[in-house]
């Protein structure tokens, strides 16, 4: 009887000590804009778009001043930071295709992302928004580690309409899911996408979560309502007006899910991280009219490069209980050190397929000294397109028909001066590095989407039954 009362008390203080480590665990938020310009937030140097909740988590956290993706475009960044892996090590190189019925098109089932990581470990886990890795069964976010989902496994959303009678090739209009089931929304999404993170807080406020708010915003098409644009009228680009009122209704949502966390008392002890999915899109000479009005400040070039417009990008992180008020990290890091730090914080398994990148707590706080990373890395299109950064310096292949290039970073930093002829034992260097990087990655998995849908459509084509192809010949 007496071991049996020992055995009840020890698992009472099991238990309370349990609860008392789940409460001491930070909740995390985790905020991905879609296609944000590095040089559109005032903390960044805006002047034009007003951001002043991003502003002030800046202020009172930290800015990483050369923070960097995984890859300059949509899917495969995502795929990145949600894996806590190099995409390139299970073939994760293009956007995928909306097609339900593809069983290949999405993230390698053999990844544990951060979601399943941190689920494990007790936390309860929600993403709001943009998916983008899949949209089979076995990629839905459900079956990835989420306990809740709001949002589209597109690659985006028109902002005000849905369709649920005949969307047909047009997936921007399909219905929104709530776990796996139909939803609609109401007046403007990204509205609608803050609402549902306020409530997801609010739900999860007993209990220790990660939220993954994956906004849209402000990913094409440029829709904003018609009394956020007004406030931008002094902007004379018409494209930029929207764009910017995008920013500001997003910023809006942010500082809505800011005071959320407040009124429930868990601003203290909760990590807010922001940044974009990858540099916003602009013009170019093969693409006059591509772009949705962003700016990327003194970077060279934009979404779908890799020169630092593709791969930099505005990112912030806010913890009042450790990190300090007014700091700057100016070291580079890259989003899989984001997935790193939000696991080990959580005190989930990083291990089973090891995730890359670093906690970056010990480097913030003073215990660790020098750079996160000997390099940084990149790839596209298998080995067509690649870059590699390494002590300042910054070898690129970013164009097909054109030869590569190499930056100092440290005296240009907007990549205008190629210094490759005048420094072949640097390029040997780096791209001895990148060569010793990317060995253990593999081909890319699926085609692009674009390619992938005129694939489809030609397999359609061509396997019309015989009778039917007969009787059609006949007409």
């Amino acid at each position: 009887m007496k071991r049996n009362h020992a055995t009840l008390l020890s698992l009472a203080l099991f238990g309370l000590i349990a609860s008392a480590s789940a409460v001491q665990r930070p909740n995390m938020v985790l905020i991905m804009a879609d296609d944000m310009g590095h040089a559109d937030a005032g903390f960044t140097g805006s002047t034009d778009i007003q951001t002043p909740n991003l502003d002030a988590l800046a202020q009172s956290g930290v800015v990483f001043k050369q923070g960097y993706v995984t890859h300059p475009f949509c899917g495969p960044s995502r795929a990145g930071i949600m894996s806590g892996r190099y995409q390139h090590r299970f073939g994760f190189e293009t956007n995928p295709a909306y097609d339900p019925t593809n069983l290949q098109m999405g993230i390698a089932e053999t990844e544990r992302l951060v979601s399943t990581r941190l689920k494990t470990s007790g936390y309860k886990t929600g993403i709001i928004g943009k998916w983008h890795l899949g949209s089979a069964a076995p990629f839905h976010p459900n079956r990835r580690g989420f306990d809740f989902f709001y949002g589209f496994r597109e690659g985006g959303h028109d902002y005000f309409e849905i369709d649920t009678i005949e969307a047909g090739e047009k997936h921007y209009l399909l219905p929104l899911e709530r776990n796996n089931q139909p939803a609609i929304f109401e007046d403007y999404l990204t509205d609608a996408l803050t609402d549902e993170a306020v409530g997801f807080i609010e739900r999860s406020k007993d209990e220790p979560f990660f939220l993954f708010l994956s906004y849209n915003a402000p990913h094409a098409p440029l829709q904003a309502p018609e009394e956020a644009i007004a406030k931008y009228a002094g902007i004379a680009d018409p494209k930029r007006r929207v764009y910017a009122a995008m920013v500001d209704v997003m910023d809006e949502g942010i500082g809505r899910v800011v005071q959320t966390l407040e009124k429930q008392g868990l601003r203290k002890n909760t990590l807010v991280i922001f940044l974009s999915d990858n540099g916003g899109p602009i013009a170019s000479e093969e693409n006059p009219h591509n772009g949705n009005g962003s700016a990327n400040g003194p970077w060279r070039g934009g979404k779908g490069d890799f020169y630092e417009g593709g791969l930099r990008v505005p990112m912030l992180a806010n913890w009042p209980d450790k990190i300090k008020a007014g700091t700057t990290y100016e070291n580079p890091v890259i989003s899989l050190d984001i997935s790193r730090t939000i696991v080990e914080l959580g005190g989930g398994e990083t291990a089973s397929p090891e995730m890359e990148g670093v906690n970056l707590m010990p480097f913030l706080n003073g215990e660790q000294t020098g750079e996160p990373h000997k390099a940084l890395c990149w790839r596209g299109y298998n080995h067509t397109l690649w870059s590699v950064l390494h002590d300042g310096k910054k070898y690129v292949k970013n164009k097909w028909n054109k030869p590569a290039e190499m930056f100092d970073l440290n005296t240009d930093p907007a990549e205008q001066n190629n210094i490759l002829n005048q420094s072949p034992e640097s390029a040997a260097t780096l791209k001895a590095l990148w060569n010793e990087w990317d060995q253990p990655n593999i081909p890319y998995q699926f085609w692009e989407f674009f390619q992938y849908n005129q694939k489809r459509k030609q397999f359609h084509k061509d396997n019309i039954p015989p009778e039917a192809k007969k009787a059609r010949d006949s007409e």
